[in-house]
């Protein structure tokens, strides 16, 4: 059974628990960063929506919300507590074309090995439109494999920077560490991207 198998199953598994144990959590910070470059009411992709916690804030501001996750039973419980249908959806399985002003991918694609994540890029790009933005949080560090029952991919500032280097149609906008913002994680550390999809063009988008 591969590290992705494994992951679906814990989260089948545990959705309960992670729900109750994030759904709370403030990620009011970077939310604000990624809106800054959203058009007001503009379509977001909640890629890996977990909870539902980022969602429910995205449709409480106005904006139309895609959400997916891969875990049948989150999206199960998630769509009963947004009021909207959950997409039940593997990374691996996006393919929409130019549909969205930014895909949302908080502490989700961090669960996919490097050899899978690149490809998962490559579709959110295509799926962005022109001016699209990008946000995603990995944790900080170097690791790569099987930790607690699911597979992380960790990335630092140089690696991140250097893996989002691969896309030409990414510009990157920002990169920041935070600290896990769940109580009792606060020793835990993440790195967050913010990247803009280019022009087709290829010309550099200014911001909003």
């Amino acid at each position: 059974m591969n590290g992705d198998s494994n992951t679906l199953r814990y989260y089948d598994a545990h959705a309960k628990a992670f729900i109750e144990n994030t759904l709370h959590a403030d990620m009011s910070e970077s939310l604000k960063r990624f809106l800054h470059f959203v058009p007001a009411g503009g379509h977001i992709l909640d890629l890996g929506c977990g909870s539902g916690r980022d969602s429910r804030y995205f449709l409480d501001l106005g904006y139309q919300v895609t959400a997916s996750d891969g875990s049948e039973e989150l999206c199960r419980q998630t769509s009963a507590y947004l009021g909207i249908p959950v997409k039940h959806m593997l990374f691996q399985d996006l393919d929409d074309r130019d549909e969205y002003d930014g895909v949302w991918a908080c502490a989700s694609i961090l669960h996919l090995p490097k050899t899978e994540l690149e490809d998962v890029v490559k579709r959110i790009g295509a799926t962005l439109k022109d001016r699209g933005i990008f946000y995603t949080s990995f944790k900080y560090g170097e690791f790569e494999g099987m930790r607690g029952g699911r597979y992380f991919t960790d990335f630092t500032e140089g690696s991140l920077c250097a893996f989002l280097g691969r896309f030409p149609d990414f510009e990157l906008i920002e990169c920041w560490i935070t600290q896990d913002v769940r109580p009792g994680r606060g020793e835990e550390s993440w790195i967050n991207l913010l990247a803009r999809h280019r022009d087709s063009d290829g010309q550099k988008n200014d911001a909003k």
